[in-house]
């Protein structure tokens, strides 16, 4: 027991170093002056420096393997030394030198790629993001070698424990198989309709923001521990009691704004619920990304575009903007949300098309970790792959290639969580919803209690205890299906 209580408090001073790193990154994303960039990604460089010694220093290692000896661990503690351990073996396949080297590439790929996207120059990021790519390539090759996986698969493990190619890939090929159908029938159905109203803007930031700040305190954000701020590319991050989400506005189009604050609220709920006793810990911290999407997801996509949310929502917008009129029916904003039409932007698509711009990115960045693609490339290959999975052809680089900030922060492996989310979400969806009659009613008169309330007990307070799918079996009844996913969009989209 004194190995491990020793390695509780390394591991809390290294949360508290993992902390300050997100306050900073933060920062850099939102309020950071452009001529801080290069001290800033010293800064972190130095932050990523101490943790890894800190995970990677002979006695972590010793520690880890005396209380392993030692035994006697409950449940919880058991699953936080093997999650220690985790972290260990991943830290210590990587050199200090490449973890700072990472760092300091990444933020400097990302302050580049801000000036890249607004002026539609990819040879100006071309040359940090060739940079990035080597350097992942590096990790993912070391990381595999000490774990025994592939680099790609590696690199998949940093950001969803235990997530293989070999579980993505068929599940990526179900869902290539029946969406085009489904989406051509969905595209159909609507066509044979009369449009959705448009909403008549102009829509002031202000009021945008203070409809947001509305609806996260309804879907239940502790303003005490979080706040909203504005960034290119929304986001949530922080620090532990200490949640920031971010969203971007556009003055002709309110529900971009709104969905994207609600996305964000979701994962600030996953954040703010952990596990109290355990948040300084691996234990306590959220199971992987695509369970974190799942939780962005099941707020924003699963509940907010129900017909029931649409009842709460109209009225807010109406009293809000000072408007009225069909276009401001609950029916309209619920025809609004549920659009299905191809579009470029990935993070405006609707639920249908959403997955053909993941199977492209997780397509191109497999290449490029196999190298197999390279960076000059990177352009051409994305308009071929959005031509044939959403019959779309790419007019410039900012609505390609360059509208994601993951590659140039260098979260390669992290792209395919996103669809593995939204599968997770329709099956928690449909578990909690069969659970509790109430939740969905409650939906529109704002009330989000049943809905949290269930993904606080079998998501949220769970931490890292159980791998992913373990908790969905848990908490669903099976593991992760694509059936539940799909059987949702047909009855939205074909039988609704």
């Amino acid at each position: 027991m004194d190995a491990y209580a020793a390695l509780e408090r390394s591991f809390a001073r290294l949360h508290a170093l993992q902390d300050a790193s997100g306050i900073l990154g933060w920062d850099a994303q939102t309020l950071m002056p452009e001529g801080a960039a290069d001290t800033r990604a010293d800064q972190l460089a130095v932050l990523k420096g101490l943790a890894h010694d800190i995970l990677t220093a002979p006695e972590t290692a010793d520690r880890i393997d005396a209380a392993a000896r030692a035994g006697g661990l409950d449940g919880w503690r058991a699953a936080n030394l093997a999650e220690m351990r985790r972290a260990h073996l991943h830290a210590c396949a990587v050199p200090r030198d490449l973890v700072e080297a990472e760092a300091r590439a990444t933020s400097r790929s990302e302050m580049t790629w801000r000036q890249a996207r607004r002026d539609n120059d990819f040879a100006l990021l071309a040359p940090d993001l060739a940079e990035v790519l080597r350097l992942e390539r590096e990790i993912g090759q070391a990381k595999g070698e000490a774990l025994g996986l592939s680099p790609y698969d590696a690199l998949l493990d940093s950001y969803d424990p235990g997530l293989r190619g070999d579980a993505i890939d068929p599940l990526f090929a179900e869902l290539r198989a029946v969406l085009p159908g489904l989406v051509a029938q969905a595209r159909d159905r609507q066509a044979a309709e009369p449009a959705p109203l448009p909403l008549d803007g102009p829509f002031p930031v202000e009021t945008q923001r203070a409809i947001g700040l509305a609806l996260m305190e309804a879907v239940g954000f502790d303003f005490r521990r979080g706040r909203l701020d504005v960034s290119l590319h929304p986001f949530c991050g922080g620090a532990t009691d200490d949640v920031r989400i971010t969203t971007r506005y556009d003055e002709t189009d309110v529900l971009r704004a709104l969905m994207g604050v609600l996305h964000e609220t979701g994962h600030a709920l996953y954040e703010q619920g952990r596990p109290a006793a355990w948040r300084s810990q691996p234990v306590g911290s959220a199971r992987g990304m695509s369970l974190h999407e799942s939780q962005s997801l099941i707020v924003e996509m699963q509940a907010c575009r129900t017909p029931e949310f649409a009842e709460y929502l109209a009225p807010l917008l109406r009293d809000a903007f000072g408007r009225d009129g069909a276009a401001w029916s609950a029916r309209n904003l619920h025809r609004l949300h549920t659009r299905v039409e191809p579009g470029l932007i990935r993070v405006d698509a609707d639920e249908a098309t959403y997955p053909a711009h993941i199977l492209l990115r997780y397509g191109l960045e497999t290449a490029m970790i196999a190298g197999d693609l390279q960076v000059a490339d990177l352009p051409g290959a994305f308009d071929e792959g959005m031509r044939d999975l959403l019959g779309l052809a790419v007019p410039e680089d900012r609505l390609g290639c360059l509208q994601d900030i993951h590659w140039p922060s260098g979260a390669f492996g992290y792209f395919p969580t996103y669809t593995l989310g939204a599968v997770a979400a329709a099956q928690l969806f449909a578990a909690a919803t069969g659970a509790d009659a109430c939740i969905r009613p409650g939906l529109a008169r704002g009330d989000f209690s049943g809905l949290r309330g269930w993904l606080r007990a079998n998501v949220h307070e769970k931490g890292s205890r159980l791998d992913t799918n373990a908790l969905l079996a848990e908490a669903t009844g099976a593991p992760l299906s694509a059936g539940p996913y799909l059987a949702h969009l047909k009855a939205r989209y074909l039988d609704a």
